[in-house]
């Protein structure tokens, strides 16, 4: 069996290859950005976003971490942070899994089909429940204002103090 490295190294690699756009942080290979599109045929398809990808020392055997850097609305996608609630990358992945699987199975799987009775959005999964219509809605004007393909490519440090500084 390949080290971890090797693994990350490989999987980084099949990533790149299969027309997503990434972006290094740093010099290591365990920090980078990828350029997401919304799922076609769901009121996601029009967003880009970037979304922030940490490989822990032991991946494959520990899943990434996973975060969409521009705001997406989404019961399951804490709305300040960009963290996701998924559970095959929080509790189920296994080393079969791979980046590719992150981005054309998991993340699509996830905006096609949300789950609201496990939110980290509470707000999103009661408007879900409530009124689907309203929430797609919703969903495509945080896609108009905050996931455009220029969204995706701003500097992260430059949006996040700026939502710090509207919380303020």
């Amino acid at each position: 069996m390949s080290s971890p490295s090797k693994r990350r190294e490989m999987d980084l690699m099949k990533l790149m290859m299969s027309d997503y756009k990434v972006e290094m942080i740093n010099d290591g290979m365990q920090e980078f950005y990828v350029e997401f599109h919304g799922p076609k045929e769901s009121p996601y398809q029009e967003g880009v976003w970037k979304v922030r990808v940490e490989l822990p020392d032991a991946y494959p055997y520990k899943s990434p971490s996973i975060g969409f850097v521009n705001k997406i609305y989404h019961p399951n996608v804490d709305e300040m942070s960009g963290s996701v609630c998924l559970d095959v990358i929080n509790q189920t992945w296994s080393p079969m899994f791979d980046l590719v699987n992150v981005f054309e199975v998991f993340l699509p799987q996830l905006l096609l089909y949300p789950n609201p009775s496990d939110p980290l959005n509470g707000e999103a999964a009661a408007l879900m429940m409530r009124d689907r219509t309203t929430y797609d809605q919703r969903v495509k004007e945080y896609c108009e204002k905050y996931a455009k393909k220029e969204d995706a490519g701003a500097p992260p440090e430059e949006k996040s103090s700026d939502e710090e500084v509207s919380e303020a």
